[in-house]
């Protein structure tokens, strides 16, 4: 055998790893998607939205300005994106359900009428969503998404797959996430009451090491020995800023709805949203990715 023949079986075998790949997560996304639509389950809403983000992040590796994949990636994103609006608004109402039955518990009735009238409000933003998502989505998954899955798979996957090291951009991900951790702690440094860019600068973070775990599942076949342990450490360091991240979307929610429109008393809506931010504050101090020093009160 020739040194071309063998380079050219090599490429081949690889492109055929990545094809394997993705038409895995490509049925997956197409099985899941058909299953949302039927009764909106929060398991199949996020599996539908796990695979969408699974397959973005393989065609970023392959197309990184996404040139060659534009139509196939821009209609996976769409769909990606109206998923994740059912999807937060899931987790939000049961968030505040728990918030709910905890302070019924304690028989903190005001609260709890708060809590009763947030999860309320949310339902109706769910409802929106949804309707969005039920006429959206078919298109999105349907047979143009098919027709453009087939010209991926069939013209563009093998040249793409030839030309790229899933590593290298592994590494790219590394130094681009310490980068932005570093830019995090420099931040949280400055006084508390300017701390909103600090917050942002800590969401981009989080982000990073959900690209960073993603990235280290999806691509685990084209990945050498030493990533195959980063699924686990980034997801680590994504629930961590995960929990900072969603008190301070409960917090954001609740005053971008505001006191009025919830008809809420003024006392318990201080008492309410300041207990927030101490669990906001609270939930930033206890993790260990970003340290930030526990200022005195």
């Amino acid at each position: 055998m020739t040194t071309e023949q063998q380079v050219k079986d090599r490429q081949v075998s690889k492109s055929r790893q990545w094809e394997q790949a993705m038409n895995k997560l490509y049925v997956n996304f197409q099985d899941y998607s058909k299953d949302a639509l039927n009764g909106f389950k929060d398991e199949d809403i996020h599996q539908a939205r796990v695979n969408s983000r699974k397959l973005l992040t393989l065609l970023s590796i392959l197309d990184p300005g996404h040139t060659v994949t534009a139509e196939l990636y821009s209609s996976l994103k769409q769909a990606q994106k109206k998923l994740g609006k059912v999807r937060d608004a899931d987790v939000l109402i049961t968030s505040f359900k728990a918030r709910r039955k905890s302070a019924t518990e304690a028989g903190e009735r005001k609260t709890a009428k708060l809590l009763e009238a947030v999860i309320g409000h949310q339902k109706e933003t769910r409802k929106t969503s949804r309707k969005k998502l039920k006429n959206k989505l078919p298109k999105l998954s349907g047979r143009t998404l098919e027709a453009q899955w087939n010209t991926f798979m069939e013209t563009q996957l093998e040249n793409l797959a030839a030309k790229k090291d899933a590593n290298v951009v592994m590494r790219e991900l590394e130094v681009a996430f310490e980068q932005k951790k570093k830019a995090c702690k420099t931040l949280f440094k400055a006084p508390e009451a300017e701390w909103k860019e600090a917050f942002e600068a800590l969401h981009e973070l989080r982000i990073a090491a959900k690209e960073l775990r993603y990235t280290a599942n999806a691509a685990a076949f084209a990945l050498s020995q030493k990533f195959h342990a980063h699924e686990a450490l980034y997801k680590d360091i994504q629930e961590q800023l995960g929990v900072i991240n969603d008190k301070r979307v409960s917090l954001e929610t609740l005053q971008s709805i505001g006191r009025e429109e919830l008809d809420a008393g003024k006392k318990v809506w201080a008492a309410f949203t300041e207990a927030l931010r101490a669990e906001v504050l609270e939930a930033l101090y206890q993790n260990e990715v970003v340290p930030v020093k526990k200022i005195p009160r």
